[in-house]
């Protein structure tokens, strides 16, 4: 009874363990006729980690068919540190086929940069071209220029990682186009000469540092804006007229209000007048009373008060005369 139990128990484990590896047995079978040494454990143990075997798999195999042999191991840690397997080694067997010296370990760091690694080894070979937004700059004319170039780039293996991208690229062709048009004498010079502009740019080394190699700079498009210069140098102009105006109206204000002032000061002065001539009337009131004057005194006062009103009256022209 006993030996009968226990054959049973070995029976259901060696059930589970063939049901177990029947389900490896396809991609094991599948990598042995297709020369990729992939052990039957290694399957399960893939499992055990989580690890994607089929794609592992098929990854190595379609490596080992194209000439390159990577362990199986370097596959499973580039999964599971979040890379794209297929795609690592596919842009391995397309640089290898194109001669373009690249290891799996650079193509993984490239990979985990976050940067397509097999587009990336297709430009190498198929280069880009992208093209520029218009650009407008003004020449020492005062003419403004507008140009739109296409620079053709090719991907720098050894400079995408950390390397600046497209963005980087139009934006320093954009600054040198704008700093060649404005070191132009005229605007007909860039007309007449419009590959001085890519020459003169493609001589900056602009790909510096970036994850690109420019091959050619080429503009597509030049036309003729506004006339800058002149349009400063009206804009200027309104701005001095405005300023004279200004100040032409500040000094009016300023003299009105000194007109305004004297009158003031006229009418102040008027006053004191007024209050000096109210004391001459209590001063012979108060000499009558001294007895500093007499009566005879003060009638050859009033007559000869009377005769500088005459003479004052006869000096002066009649209103009748006037309008005469």
């Amino acid at each position: 009874m006993p030996f009968s139990l226990l054959t049973i128990v070995f029976l259901v484990v060696g059930l589970i363990f063939l049901l177990v590896l029947g389900n490896f047995l396809g991609l094991w079978i599948q990598a042995l006729f297709s020369g990729a040494q992939v052990g039957l454990f290694s399957l399960v143990g893939m499992r055990l980690r989580k690890v994607n075997s089929r794609l592992i798999v098929n990854s190595k195999i379609m490596g080992v068919k194209a000439g390159i042999d990577i362990p199986t191991g370097m596959l499973e840690a580039h999964f599971l540190a979040g890379g794209n397997v297929a795609r690592v080694v596919q842009a391995l067997i397309a640089a290898d086929k194109a001669g373009i010296p690249l290891n799996f370990k650079q193509a993984t760091a490239i990979d985990l940069a976050g940067r397509n690694v097999l587009e990336a080894v297709q430009m190498s070979v198929n280069p880009k071209v992208i093209e520029t937004p218009m650009v407008a700059a003004m020449a020492k004319n005062g003419i403004q220029v507008k140009a739109i170039a296409r620079v053709t780039v090719r991907t720098n293996i050894h400079r995408l990682v950390g390397g600046a991208g497209e963005q980087t690229i139009l934006a320093r062709v954009g600054e040198g186009i704008v700093s060649t048009i404005g070191s132009s004498i005229s605007h007909a010079a860039v007309l007449e000469n419009p590959d001085a502009i890519s020459k003169t740019v493609l001589a900056k080394g602009l790909d510096s540092g970036t994850a690109f190699e420019i091959l050619s700079i080429d503009i597509a498009d030049v036309d003729i804006g506004e006339n800058i210069g002149a349009k400063l140098q009206m804009d200027q102009a309104n701005a001095d007229k405005n300023i004279a105006q200004a100040k032409a109206e500040e000094r009016r204000a300023m003299a009105i209000a000194q007109e305004q002032e004297n009158l003031a000061r006229t009418q102040e002065m008027r006053a004191k007048v007024v209050e000096a001539e109210s004391l001459v009337p209590q001063a012979i009131a108060e000499a009558f009373r001294n007895g500093r004057l007499g009566v005879m005194d003060y009638y050859q006062m009033k007559n000869i008060m009377a005769d500088t009103d005459m003479r004052s009256s006869l000096s002066q022209p009649e209103a009748g005369s006037q309008k005469a």
